[in-house]
């Protein structure tokens, strides 16, 4: 049965026709277009799918896409400003050299993105616990805790007067 599903994408409305119970990783990569989110392992288990859901990590491809009807979603493509600035997040990741092959890559900001949000200000150990069900099989691992606590330190500085 064919579906619209209406909700808000990186900040812009969408309404999409959808047949059937599709996941939201599903559309958002087929039907929109947004490929920076990644298919890893389809079982909710590796978080290479991880996009914000009303500013909480979601696993995309655990979520059927009629489940986020009139919810806010923001992938990795939505994370740099309007003029092409890479969020303080996506510029750590890169300055630490926090990847190696980049597949997991985007589901680790957007879990790093909304953890920072809950906390701004997170320990260590904070980090490694928040990051724990995100995995990368190059095992930068150091690095993206050390890119997550240096972009944390960033952000906490803008914001100071």
């Amino acid at each position: 049965m064919n579906k619209t599903i209406n909700f808000k994408l990186n900040g812009e409305v969408v309404a999409v026709d959808v047949f059937g119970d599709e996941s939201l990783l599903t559309v958002i990569r087929t039907y929109l277009d947004k490929t920076g989110t990644k298919y890893g392992c389809g079982i909710g288990q590796c978080g290479a799918c991880t996009v914000l859901i009303d500013k909480e990590a979601i696993r995309s491809c655990m979520i059927l896409v009629e489940d986020i009807q009139d919810k806010e979603i923001i992938t990795i493509e939505g994370l740099q400003s309007k003029n092409g600035d890479l969020h303080p997040i996506q510029k750590a990741f890169v300055e630490i050299d926090a990847l190696q092959c980049g597949f997991c890559t985007p589901g680790m900001i957007m879990n790093a993105y909304s953890l920072l949000l809950k906390n701004p200000t997170p320990t260590r150990q904070e980090v490694l616990d928040g990051m724990e069900e995100n995995l990368c099989r190059c095992g930068s691992y150091n690095r993206i805790i050390d890119a997550i606590l240096n972009a944390a330190n960033e952000l906490n500085e803008k914001v100071k007067i």
